[in-house]
């Protein structure tokens, strides 16, 4: 009897092991799993469509909060500022004080808030402002007048008149041609009606450029009276 017979027969000998079959496949469950889920293409566009629109909002809303753009449609403030010119407007500049004199603002018209000037302040709370003599006077004493203006007619008078707490007195540049502080219908304007200062001239390109201001102080020589600019969104 050989030994590759009696092997055979034999119970103790290792018989070579089966490869272990995979178990059945589900082909319905595998066709599932390899399609990710995907929202549609349109509802992704639409969605990133929204939210540029709501962002572009929310830094819209915020800017109007701190500048606010003009047209110039008036002649009051020649030759400083023609019609036809737009400027920025600093809405935060008096949030942590007052205009002083010699800066030019934009506020609402008094008698009609929808509507809004743009003048240069001449006179604080509790001033005496009066006028005679092609010159401005505070409390007796003559402004200087550092920048250009189309001067006051000859003969003409105003005042003496007290400006009240919480008011300021505003001229236009053009003197002949500007309905400012010395008319009955805008007179002294409350401090709560400015808008803010004016920050930028952005429009004609020629004259683009930061606004020029004055600290005008009552008796004092016109040619120290030095302009400044006033940077944006900055309070004073």
């Amino acid at each position: 009897m050989s030994d590759s017979t009696r092997n055979a027969g034999d119970p103790f000998v290792l018989q070579p092991e089966a490869a272990a079959s995979p178990p059945p496949v589900d082909v319905d469950e595998v066709e599932v799993a390899a399609e990710p889920s995907h929202p549609p293409v349109a509802w992704m566009l639409l969605r990133e469509l929204v939210e540029t629109v709501v962002l572009s909002l929310v830094i819209f809303l915020l800017i109007r909060m701190v500048v606010q753009n003009y047209r110039i449609e008036s002649h009051s403030m020649m030759p400083n500022f023609q019609e036809g010119q737009f400027i920025l407007v600093n809405k935060l500049a008096f949030i942590f004080g007052a205009p002083t004199r010699g800066e030019v603002i934009v506020f609402h018209n008094p008698r009609n808030t929808n509507e809004d000037y743009i003048k240069r302040v001449i006179g604080l709370p509790g001033d005496t402002v009066e006028i005679h003599d092609q010159i401005v006077y505070i409390d007796s004493r003559p402004l200087p007048q550092p920048y250009d203006t189309n001067p006051i007619p000859a003969g003409y008078t105003f005042g003496p008149q007290l400006i009240p707490p919480d008011h300021l007195f505003v001229m236009g540049d053009n003197r002949p041609n500007s309905r400012d502080s010395r008319y009955p219908e805008v007179g002294a304007i409350a401090e709560d009606l400015v808008v803010g200062k004016a920050w930028l001239r952005v429009w004609p390109f020629s004259v683009a450029g930061l606004v020029k201001h004055y600290q005008l102080e009552p008796g004092v020589d016109a040619t120290s009276a030095a302009p400044f600019t006033s940077p944006c969104c900055e309070t004073p």
